[in-house]
């Protein structure tokens, strides 16, 4: 990028190691950047010293938060009984875009993968379980992803769990609502198959 000045490309070389950004994306947003007035670069540059300023994790479910217990943990509308573990705190976005779940979290911040190098004891298992030794729960939701990460996290915490007598619970997994069996796969047509329910 010589062809750039030492600021731009500096700018360029910055946001094209954002995820999901490339150089070609990375050039049109610095383009895009340097057009806007120089008020809303600033906006965008103190929103993101601010974000990493104040945003903390909760010392309760381990969610992204500026207030600590997050509004989750502090909303007394949420049934302390049931516990939705998630591997990311997107995931919790996910689940309360549904408006179906009640309950409150529990974030992992990550899934166990030993080609990783990420063991048990490098996720917040030992939390979650404290959590639930303090706490009157009654059923856990596992809500780890799909993946082969996901299912060894599930498996374990599962084991963990259930010598307790807390009712602990997968979420399902198959076929997407408006989705052709044709299209689906092996793996996702079996665990369909597996989670069938009577109607």
């Amino acid at each position: 990028m010589d062809y750039y000045s030492d600021s731009l490309s500096k700018l360029i070389n910055e946001l094209a190691r954002l995820p999901g950004i490339g150089n070609k994306t990375a050039q049109r947003l610095a383009m895009h950047l340097l057009k806007v007035p120089k008020q809303e670069s600033e906006a965008l540059a103190n929103a993101i010293i601010e974000a990493k300023n104040k945003i903390r994790y909760c010392t309760v479910c381990f969610n992204i938060t500026d207030e600590d217990p997050c509004r989750i943990c502090r909303d007394q509308k949420r049934d302390p009984k049931m516990i939705c573990v998630v591997q990311e705190p997107k995931d919790i976005i996910a689940i309360e875009r549904t408006r179906d779940y009640k309950g409150r979290y529990h974030v992992l911040q990550g899934a166990i993968s030993p080609m990783d190098g990420i063991g048990p004891n490098d996720i917040r298992i030992k939390e979650l379980i404290l959590r639930l030794q303090k706490e009157d729960v009654q059923e856990v939701i596992i809500a780890t992803n799909p993946t082969i990460e996901g299912e060894a996290t599930a498996m374990y915490i599962s084991k963990l769990i259930k010598p307790s007598g807390i009712k602990v619970t997968r979420i399902a997994h198959g076929i997407p609502v408006g989705g052709d069996l044709e299209y689906a796969d092996e793996v996702t047509l079996a665990k369909s198959l597996e989670g069938r329910h009577e109607i």
